[in-house]
């Protein structure tokens, strides 16, 4: 019987027993929840909102991406969803594009952009066996790289306070981010099993119990908030901006060539197979399904999580009860302010502390994509000329000051759009290398 049990896990139907399936769970929603909230905590401060938006933020960014993984998980509508073992949450490679909105505009451009991103990224997975031919490993590993650059000054910014804060930049700051990432390093590099897994988590916990004994954590906005909320319908406003629907367009469309990645890892990892052309077009369409109800509701756009992907990987475990109790634990997350008030109590030097590292190996996953490819001297003008005008005209703000507000507002603020629009465009003109070309023929030929 036990045999029996075990061998359920390790197929995506079945029903295993709630003994096997609650740790296996709980693990997913370990590996995410911090990855899931900190962008929010991050589009929260940069948006200046008060501390009941706050919270709320966070809570519906929870409750919808444990919504985006059902979707996944039990597609509802032929077309919608991937029908594999995948978790769901808001995403660190939205965090440039939303905090250069909310910076100009304010956080009901984030949502009413969101919506036609959303709207994008069906699009595109309705298309994506044509369209994923403009993304080769070479461009994705650019872009990728391009989105790991870009939050180094975000996670900066908070291991010396956060931005606004008057003891930005103390060394009592810097004390409590340099512990925190210390444990995150520790773990990861010299244990094994749960612990290393949690390292992100466990840091994070660490960091905050020094920041407590330190003074630095405030309780009242946890002692104010209640115990049971629901997201609020258009709480946050929806507003239509043509400069911030372009740029989250762009990004829906990069976390849509993430997800086919994504995707494809969990089913060569996990189950010794490529996705099939419906799944990689159902998982996008859900995505951006997701992405359109949740901005309804402020919950920020979804994307796959790569981190739960690694799980999957490692222990082979693909039963889908074992992702569906892990959403319904993220959901009942997302309807509790007093867990979301005391996330958001976490100091911000120990949550750069903590993802600094997180901000690390996304450009070091964009760094590995590209030198799997030959570096020849096409491929590394695509690499070079993107990255330097997407990363130099963001380090001069003044770059483009005659320019109109409206080509300012889209080249001018995220490093990530001029990367990504820069090496498409290159990997298209760019004479290709003989071996590509010989590759493109005979698959165009079959």
């Amino acid at each position: 019987m036990e045999s029996k049990q075990k061998s359920l896990l390790f197929q995506f139907e079945g029903k295993p027993t709630l003994k096997e399936v609650i740790p296996l769970g709980l693990q997913h929603v370990v590996a995410m929840i911090v990855g899931c909230v900190t962008p929010a905590i991050i589009v929260a401060s940069a948006s200046g909102l008060n501390s009941q938006d706050k919270i709320l933020l966070v809570q519906s960014s929870l409750f919808f991406a444990g919504i985006a993984t059902l979707i996944q998980l039990i597609p509802v509508f032929k077309g919608i969803g991937s029908r594999l073992p995948i978790i769901m949450g808001a995403s660190f490679i939205y965090v440039p594009t939303v905090v250069a909105i909310v910076g100009e505009f304010d956080i009901a451009t984030v949502f009413g952009a969101q919506i036609v991103g959303g709207i994008v990224a069906v699009i595109f997975g309705i298309f994506v066996k044509h369209l994923i031919k403009l993304f080769p490993i070479i461009v994705t590993g650019t872009v990728i790289v391009s989105i790991g650059l870009s939050l180094y000054s975000v996670a900066v910014n908070y291991m010396a306070g956060g931005v606004g804060n008057s003891n930005f930049g103390s060394p009592k700051n810097w004390a409590v981010a340099l512990i925190t990432l210390g444990v995150v390093i520790y773990l990861n590099y010299f244990t094994k099993g749960k612990l290393k897994l949690a390292s992100i988590l466990v840091g994070i916990i660490v960091g905050y119990i020094v920041a407590l004994c330190l003074g630095m954590v405030s309780f009242s906005e946890v002692q104010a908030s209640g115990w049971i909320q629901t997201p609020k319908i258009m709480h946050f406003g929806i507003s239509f901006n043509i400069t911030a629907i372009i740029s989250m367009s762009i990004m829906h469309i990069v976390s849509s060539i993430e997800a086919i990645g994504d995707l494809s890892s969990t089913t060569e990892g996990g189950m010794n197979r490529v996705p099939t052309d419906i799944e990689l077009s159902g998982g996008i369409v859900g995505n951006g399904i997701s992405s359109i109800i949740g901005s309804l509701f402020g919950g920020l756009p979804t994307a796959t999580f790569s981190q739960n992907v690694g799980i999957v990987t490692m222990n082979k475990v693909i039963n889908r009860s074992v992702f569906i109790f892990a959403s319904v634990v993220i959901i009942i997350a997302g309807l509790v302010p007093k867990l979301s008030s005391i996330l958001i109590s976490i100091p911000q030097c120990v949550l750069g502390g903590a993802t600094i590292s997180v901000f690390a190996i996304i450009t070091m996953t964009g760094i590995k994509m590209i030198t799997s490819v030959k570096l020849t001297a096409r491929n590394t003008a695509i690499v070079g000329l993107a990255i330097a005008l997407g990363v130099g005209i963001v380090q001069v703000p003044d770059s483009l000051a005659l320019f109109p507000t409206w080509f300012i507002s889209i080249f001018g603020r995220s490093s990530v759009v001029v990367t990504t629009i820069v090496a498409i465009a290159l990997n298209l003109i760019l004479p290709k290398d003989k071996e590509e070309s010989i590759v493109v023929n005979e698959e165009e030929n079959m």
